[in-house]
């Protein structure tokens, strides 16, 4: 039976340098320091830094991210390579968000929602559901959505965000236990650094336009008009700090892509296409397509490969057996192992006739020789080289 959640007193509140500095001194001895962050985003396009809890079970900080300045040295030591292991649940926007507040992403790191996953548990478990798993402590939701730029936070808020590191060191000295039990320790540290490296990479803005899985069906001058429409509202929203949807959804850089509107009138038929959108960005998008459409044939890239018809499908469904499969001998989530946009970018690299990238050690060592394999049946039977 799951234990309700025990009284738990809040982290100390942090809200000035010397604080801050204090507070690092008392953790920088600690080999696991958990972290957790809260923000806002629901009207920006970059996150609002709001709090960062950091600490051991014994002793949290609750760092008040609006007030203090991320730089600061000694918290910039801690969160660096030299400091202590960093552990986090789904960390992605985490550690967007202290790359974007500290300067670096915290390493090294140790994700335990991605450890779950090495470990042969569920790919995407909360961190309610692992501590519930693994402490039979019932964690409740009732703070989720609060407001954490409020200032003063409520206690039970400052509790909240207490539980959200309280439990991530015991549970991941269970989970490291197993890893190492199974002797894939090395392979879940090698995909958390490749998490770090990940994050530290600029965003891949040009080649967004790629992520449409309907991409496929424009015709080559289309599919130039939709990047360079998508590469715009990337641009456009990190200057105005605005969500991509507030701009311009995919649906309607998509179809704009489609219709090629040559004047206002064309562009105001479009769906999703308001009057106030035709005043504010109407001008720059049709110079645009008008820019695409003086472009010569045969300067355009050609269409992309339809994913769903020969040969593309059955190179699919023979990559997603060998990941199955492997998956399935090993007990963990094929997901993991190599999930559907991976094994689209391998299929696509077998019908271009180039190498198969396999971007990890651990990956390569599991599927290299049976992706190589299958790739060569394909150029058997297709006359490739």
């Amino acid at each position: 039976m799951t234990n309700a959640l025990p009284e738990v007193m809040p982290g100390q509140w942090v809200d000035t340098p010397d604080a801050l500095a204090a507070a690092c001194e008392c953790l920088a001895a600690c080999d696991v320091l958990s972290i957790d962050t809260e923000f806002f985003r629901e009207t920006t396009f970059h996150p609002v830094p709001a709090l960062l809890q950091m600490g051991t079970p014994d002793r949290i900080f609750l760092v008040d991210m609006a007030a203090l300045d991320g730089t600061h040295e000694a918290l910039v030591s801690l969160m660096g390579r030299d400091g202590p292991l960093k552990l986090l649940h789904a960390c992605s926007e985490d550690l967007e968000v202290l790359r974007q507040w500290l300067g670096i992403v915290p390493a090294p790191l140790a994700d335990t929602q991605l450890a779950e996953a090495f470990t042969g548990g569920e790919t995407s478990m909360s961190y309610q559901r692992l501590v519930e798993h693994y402490l039979d402590v019932h964690v409740p939701k009732d703070a989720t959505r609060s407001d954490w730029l409020m200032r003063p936070l409520s206690e039970a808020q400052q509790r909240y965000a207490t539980v959200d590191v309280l439990y991530l060191e015991p549970i991941w000295r269970r989970q490291q236990a197993s890893l190492e039990t199974s002797q894939r320790l090395s392979w879940f540290r090698e995909e958390c650094d490749a998490l770090v490296s990940r994050a530290e990479q600029p965003r891949d803005d040009e080649h967004r336009y790629l992520r449409h899985r309907q991409a496929w069906r424009l015709e080559p001058r289309q599919l130039e008009a939709f990047r360079r429409l998508c590469l715009w509202r990337e641009q456009e929203v990190r200057l105005r700090d605005m969500p991509r949807k507030r701009l311009a959804s995919d649906t309607l850089l998509f179809d704009l892509a489609v219709a090629l509107p040559k004047n206002r009138f064309e562009l105001s038929q479009i769906n999703e296409v308001r009057p106030p959108f035709v005043k504010r960005e109407g001008d720059t998008l049709l110079a645009m397509i008008k820019d695409v459409l003086a472009i010569e044939p045969e300067a355009l890239s050609p269409s992309l490969p339809a994913p769903q018809v020969p040969p593309f499908k059955p190179l699919f469904k023979s990559l997603k057996a060998v990941v199955t499969a492997r998956a399935e001998a090993l007990n963990i989530s094929s997901e993991l192992l190599g999930s559907r946009r991976d094994i689209e970018g391998w299929v696509m690299s077998i019908l271009a006739g180039q190498p198969v990238e396999i971007v990890t050690r651990w990956r390569q060592t599991l599927l290299a020789e049976d992706i190589q394999s299958v790739a060569e049946t394909y150029y058997t039977e297709h006359g490739h080289d």
